[in-house]
């Protein structure tokens, strides 16, 4: 048996000295790719930064007074945290990272209730939404012991349908070919209106609604106050507290209504960002002081916010000119214009939003759907276990298939296939959703496989059905993998530009698509028609921006899978 001796670390086995030479060439070998693939990444983020922020541009007093204020302090901190206390440096990160996170998620969610759902929309959708849940819920308590499955089946999905859905009319118009020859035979053309209207219709109808900001207040902000205060109740078992947090949300959202335009913001902004952004930083301080670990780091975000303060003081008063940045407000929210000063992504970030979200919904369920069977009801034995290995063995090798073929099957599918319009936002999102939906399921079946099998054991023998055991066991102890995975999946589906080529998606768009069925361009389609324009001005600053732009919400996707798995990690 090798052994070490503790004075020279060098190893000893039963024949002799071994020699270390190979194992620590082999160390240096993975040591060196590890820092040369890091330093290429390191080297690419700071060069695209400096062609979107022009740091060199600035005043050299901008720059002192702007380090000395923040960068020093929280550098200092970092530090000491490292150095003295490891839990408080989580939280100081934390703490730092989650306002910015939030307030890029309120962002997109400011995009969603300006181009794509109104405000009245909403609130017609949420209390349609409540209705319908309060008569499915109503229907199980008064018939619990009368009504038959199918009963209770057709109340839960027909009530919803009616609520939010009702019964839409339809037309066609399409002619009628022999199937061999094409020979026209008769067109048929058939409109019917609307049957039945939808009870968020008749909502949407009314002569009377609340203002936007109010209607956000209503069925924006008060739902997710409601769970806060929620969650306040659980973790700290008074009712008083969760009162107070629910309370006190809606009341500073409220307080919008008046104050917002006092101060020159837009309402809207207002009730959405107090909702986004102080919900969760709320609940997150709220949880370092109850656990009282890491306390100390909450500082860490309040000097570097109060240094900023400063550091702007200083230099409105001392008039130090700042970068000249590519990236800022006026590029987020504008459109591609030909004078590259004027030129912004606007248009491209709301059709990968709402790219995105029809990625979301399709890949989402068939993906997570079809893990559930491959790996809970799919036969093990016999003949068709064979077919089940055979589509397992594909599921993976399709993981690996460029995304310019995704394109051309989407192309195939759905523009010449089915006949929908190239380049629509619809067209888009099914196509990568057909990408990333071998990753969804891939990962989904290694979080359901990792469900330990005793724990379908113990629900087997507590009378539990196959059903049963999937809805309330596996799924729920898998979901935190599923998730991590599925949102990493989607950070590959918003960066992909080949299957957008393939189907049609615009180069340039000066408009944001305002339904799902609008032409669109999304922002790698939008930045590679950039990279090909004469202007320098194009190809190295309004691109750097863009590709910032996209690498911060990659960034955000992917910390948000990071922190599901390391918060879930620590639950077990």
């Amino acid at each position: 048996m090798a052994t070490t001796d503790d004075g020279t670390g060098h190893w000893f086995g039963a024949d002799g000295q071994v020699s270390q030479l190979r194992g620590t060439l082999f160390k240096l070998s993975c040591l060196g790719a590890t820092l040369l693939a890091l330093g290429l990444v390191f080297v690419f983020l700071l060069y695209v930064f400096n062609d979107a922020i022009r740091p060199a541009s600035a005043d050299t007093g901008w720059l002192l007074t702007v380090g000395g204020a923040t960068v020093l302090p929280a550098a200092a901190l970092a530090v000491y945290y490292y150095r003295r206390d490891t839990r408080a440096g989580e939280v100081a990160y934390t703490a730092f990272g989650l306002p910015i996170v939030t307030t890029l998620l309120a962002g997109g969610v400011l995009i969603v209730f300006r181009d794509i759902i109104t405000a009245h929309e909403w609130l017609a959708f949420v209390v349609a939404a409540a209705i319908a849940y309060a008569v499915v819920a109503l229907h199980r308590r008064v018939r619990s012991n009368s009504a038959t499955a199918l009963e209770r089946a057709a109340i839960a999905v027909l009530v919803p349908v009616l609520a939010i859905i009702g019964v839409p009319g339809f037309s066609v118009d399409r002619s009628i070919q022999t199937p061999l020859l094409g020979q026209e035979l008769f067109t048929l053309s058939v409109s019917v209106p609307s049957l039945v209207p939808s009870l968020r219709g008749l909502i949407l109808a009314q002569p009377a609604l609340p203002i936007p900001p109010l209607s956000l207040l209503l069925a924006f902000t008060i739902p997710i106050a409601a769970a806060a205060a929620w969650h306040i109740r659980r973790v700290r078992e008074c009712d008083r507290d969760a009162a107070i947090a629910g309370g006190a949300t809606v009341a500073v959202a409220g307080l919008g209504l008046i104050a917002a335009p006092l101060v020159g913001l837009p309402t809207t902004a207002w009730v959405v960002m107090t909702t986004v952004v102080g919900i969760p930083v709320g609940l997150y301080v709220e949880s370092v002081f109850r656990r009282r670990e890491g306390v100390t780091g909450l500082a860490f975000p309040v000097v570097i916010a109060f240094g900023a303060a400063l550091a702007f003081a200083v230099v409105e008063t001392l008039g130090f000119a700042g970068p000249n940045l590519w990236l800022d407000w006026s590029f987020l929210m504008s459109g591609h214009n030909t004078t590259p000063r004027e030129a912004g992504i606007y248009p491209a970030l709301v059709g990968s939003v709402m790219m995105l979200i029809v990625v979301s919904v399709a890949a989402f369920p068939i993906g997570v759907g079809a893990a559930v069977y491959l790996e809970e009801y799919a036969p093990s034995q016999g003949h068709l276990s064979s077919v089940v290995e055979l589509i397992e063995i594909n599921i993976a090798n399709l993981a690996g298939v460029p995304s310019v073929v995704y394109g051309v099957l989407g192309l195939a599918l759905f523009v010449r296939g089915i006949g929908m319009q190239a380049g629509i936002v619809v067209v888009g999102g099914l196509t990568i959703a057909l990408l990333i939906l071998p990753i969804v399921i891939v990962s989904a079946q290694e979080a359901i496989r990792g469900v330990p099998d005793s724990m379908r054991q113990a629900s087997y023998g507590m009378g539990a059905t196959k059903w049963q055991t999937v809805r309330n066991v596996v799924l729920p102890r898998a979901m935190p993998g599923i998730l991590t995975g599925t949102i990493l999946a989607l950070g590959r589906a918003i960066g992909e530009t080949a299957p957008l080529l393939m189907i049609g998606a615009a180069a340039v768009v000066r408009v944001p698509p305002d339904t799902f069925f609008s032409l669109f361009s999304a922002m790698p389609r939008q930045i590679y028609s950039w990279s090909r324009l004469i202007d320098a001005d194009f190809r190295y600053g309004v691109l750097a921006a863009g590709v910032v732009t996209l690498l911060v919400v990659l960034l955000m996707l992917n910390g948000t899978a990071i922190v599901l798995r390391n918060k879930y990690q620590r639950q077990e």
